[in-house]
């Protein structure tokens, strides 16, 4: 293993979990303003903006160092993220928070050690895509209907927000096979195109989802949508791939603990949102009036006049 690219990787690594949790943090001080509100914000175009740097910084990542460290990484955005949006609105991390994010961080671990090894990227077919993106269709509007329902849209829309950006993940490995094998000239087919065009409908579709769900504060959603995003990944790769997940009785142990731990810290961050009043601030947009779109509270440390009502 080189020293100086497994050094780079670890930099680009946590570069990339600081975007993604700074982003994170915008994303849910904006929560409750209307979707046709935060089109016209630049701030949220920011945070997108931001989410799309952890992106670009993950794949840069991927050539420095082994696969299982710098996806290992990808739970750094949660741990920074909920100490970051305490700082947001000025108040001190409480220990349930710190309790339920080691958690958390602890579970999604065990999850990624506990998994198996594949046997390289795989390409999926044209009609396992076309099945796969059907299923994934119905199952974002089951999850979008669900929350609706429920009347906690918040964690139903992590989980589909994280689905959503996990099958993306899968839907680019397949383009990037397809680019690395043909050149180029693959993205002119028609099935690679297709791909193309469904990463950008389903990463669309999981910004939206996850906007929505932080309206149940920060650090739930988040955790939720960090979880439903690798193991959406992993289903794939097992049902249609033909990858493996460890099956030795060490391994099953881990992915137990691993997924007790989780969910427990879920709860407990689902607990500490709603006593800290962690969801943003009740917004209601009146006609013909400009609102500030600079505006998100306080971020970092600098303070912003919000207005909301």
């Amino acid at each position: 293993m080189d020293p100086t690219g497994t050094a780079l990787a670890v930099t680009l690594c946590v570069a990339s979990a600081f975007a993604y949790a700074l982003g994170a943090v915008v994303q849910q001080r904006l929560a409750d303003r209307p979707t046709r509100t935060l089109v016209r914000t630049p701030l949220w175009w920011g945070a997108i903006g931001l989410n799309g740097l952890g992106a670009v910084l993950h794949v840069v990542a991927l050539p420095y160092g082994p696969l299982v460290l710098v996806q290992s990484f990808g739970v750094l955005t949660l741990a920074l993220a909920v100490p970051m949006g305490a700082v947001a609105q000025r108040r001190r991390i409480t220990g349930t928070e710190s309790v339920a994010t080691t958690l958390v961080v602890a579970g999604l671990l065990g999850l990624l050690l506990s998994t198996g090894s594949g046997h390289g990227a795989v390409a999926l077919s044209g009609g396992q895509l076309s099945g796969l993106l059907s299923v994934t269709a119905a199952a974002l509007i089951l999850l979008g209907y669900r929350g609706r329902a429920a009347g906690a849209s918040g964690l139903w829309s992590a989980v589909a927000g994280g689905t959503a950006f996990g099958v993306s993940s899968a839907v680019s490995q397949t383009v990037a096979v397809h680019v690395t094998t043909d050149g180029l000239d693959a993205l002119l087919r028609l099935d690679v195109l297709a791909a193309v065009v469904a990463i950008a409908a389903l990463a669309t579709a999981g910004v939206f989802f996850t906007q929505r769900s932080y309206r149940s504060g920060l650090g739930a959603p988040l955790a939720i949508s960090n979880i439903a995003n690798p193991v959406s990944a992993a289903a794939i790769g097992v049902v249609l791939l033909g990858e493996r997940l460890g099956t030795d009785v060490n391994s099953v142990l881990l992915a137990l603990v691993a997924a007790l731990a989780a969910v427990i810290g879920v709860h407990l961050l689902s607990v500490a949102s709603a006593g800290s009043g962690a969801a943003s601030p009740s917004y209601r947009e009146e006609p013909n009036r400009r609102y500030d779109d600079t505006s998100a509270g306080v971020l970092v440390g600098v303070p912003v006049t919000m207005h909301v009502r």
